[in-house]
Order: C-alpha cells, then structure tokens, then sequence
C-alpha cells in the first residue's frame, strides 16, 4: 500500500574487532532478505563497541563505506549502520543512512556512554538528522541516546524512531521499556535493533531487537538470544489515524534546547 514502509530488522552477533570478518558475516544475512525498504544492522557492526578508535578507525571512502554502497545498490533498499569514523584528526561513533543511489547522510552519537569511557576515545555530535523515505520522516539515533528524551523528542519532525545498539544483557529491562516510552510519548513507531553475543571485554548482549507501534505495542516476532532477519511493515495511514484520534501532541510543553 501507499506510504506503507518495509524495514528489516538484523539482529546478530558482531565478530569483535573484526571488519573483514563482519562484512563477509553482515553481506551473508543481507541475502537472507529478499524484499525491503530499509535494512537496520547494529550500531558498530564492523567491530563491537570497541573503544580503540584511532587502530579500527576507517574514512569515509573506506571499504566499509564502499561494502555499505554495493549492498545498498544490490538490495535496492537504504541501508543504516555505524561504525568508527575517522575525520579532521577526530573519530566518531557514526551512524550513516545510505541509499541505493550511492547517496548517504550522517549522524555522529550524541550521547557517549562515559560508563565505558566512550568520551575518552570519540568526538560527540551536535545536531540531529531526519531522513525521508518514500514520504516518511525518520530520526535515527544511537544506543545510550535511548536514555535521554530530550534528544528523542518529537516537535512534529518525524513518523518513526531507529535506535542502533550495543546494550547489555545487564540492562535489558531498561531497553525494553524506554523503547516502548519512546514511541508512546513522541507517537511513532519506534525500531531498535541491538547485538548478540560476547564482544572481547566479556559483556554479553540478549538483542532484544524490536518494532513498537505508536500505542507502545512491539509488532515484530524477533525472540532475544536468537540470530534473526525478520521484516516489518508499518503503516503512514494507521500512524496518522492514531494521531488525529489522540492529537496528544496539541498539548505538549515548548521549550528551547540550550547546548
């Protein structure tokens, strides 16, 4: 149907410090989907969430880059990922939204998960970024970001949410939860997609992954623990629907953000 939007959704283990290795895993479970719109992998699906940044550090015309254009192509879906960025002496936590057209836009992490001393070894970002695909608006964002509100919020800017992870077993009754508030209190459809696995410290990591409706209701069947590509379809015309029937959004608080 019109506006009706595809998203596959990849959840899997993440081979630690190893591009090569993971591209060769990743392109695998990308045959696995046969038709989509939007293909979403993990945050740092090259390496895991490793903090040496300037040895694992790629260019934006890296081969990470390059792999993330031939697939794009070959899938004829947008694909979004991050990986380690390295750029004017600063690495970054990167998120990019590429497309079939060897177009993409970037996203840096805003919010560097100090726990694991992410401050230490990554640039933070500053400014947000809304992608339109076939007449949706989509703000993607990256892991801890999901504990901060104020950065998801939804000024009637966009329809859906993406948040791409490395989150702990440890902590995955906060995922859970603060997937579904997002969604409920900003009126989108929320789509986080996390790891599996051990990386090299040790953390293991249940995945989790899952799409919430705007009603805070997950629709995807992707089970914790298990390797999944799973599709999704989400409706523009069921999310409008919702929003004219409950215009919460009439009655939200203005305010300003000051950095």
């Amino acid at each position: 149907m019109k506006n009706n939007l595809k998203v596959s959704i990849v959840q899997s283990v993440i081979m630690w410090e190893n591009i090569d290795g993971n591209l060769m895993h990743f392109g695998n479970k990308l045959d696995e989907i046969e038709e989509c719109d939007l293909i979403v992998l993990p945050e740092m699906f090259t390496t895991g969430f490793s903090m040496r940044s300037s040895d694992l550090a790629e260019s934006m015309t890296g081969k990470t880059l390059q792999w993330l254009k031939e697939k794009s192509a070959l899938k004829n879906a947008d694909i979004v990922c991050s990986l380690i960025i390295r750029e004017a002496g600063k690495y970054y936590n990167r998120l990019v939204w590429m497309r079939p057209d060897g177009t993409f836009e970037t996203y840096d992490k805003r919010h560097l998960f100090r726990m694991s001393d992410e401050h230490e070894h990554f640039s933070q970002g500053s400014k947000r970024l809304i992608v339109e695909i076939k007449g949706w608006r989509i703000c993607p964002l990256i892991c801890y970001d999901l504990r901060f509100p104020v950065w998801s919020r939804n000024n009637e800017s966009f329809d859906a949410l993406i948040y791409i992870a490395n989150w702990p077993e440890s902590r995955r009754g906060p995922w859970q939860i603060l997937l579904k508030a997002r969604a409920i209190e900003n009126q989108v459809y929320v789509v986080g997609v996390n790891r599996l696995g051990k990386d090299g410290q040790g953390t293991a990591f249940a995945g989790d992954s899952a799409v919430i409706n705007p009603k805070g209701i997950k629709i995807s069947k992707t089970k914790a623990f298990t390797e999944s590509v799973e599709s999704i379809t989400l409706s523009l015309e069921e999310l409008n629907d919702f929003r004219k029937k409950f215009p919460v959004g009439l009655d939200v608080d203005k305010f300003q953000l000051i950095d």
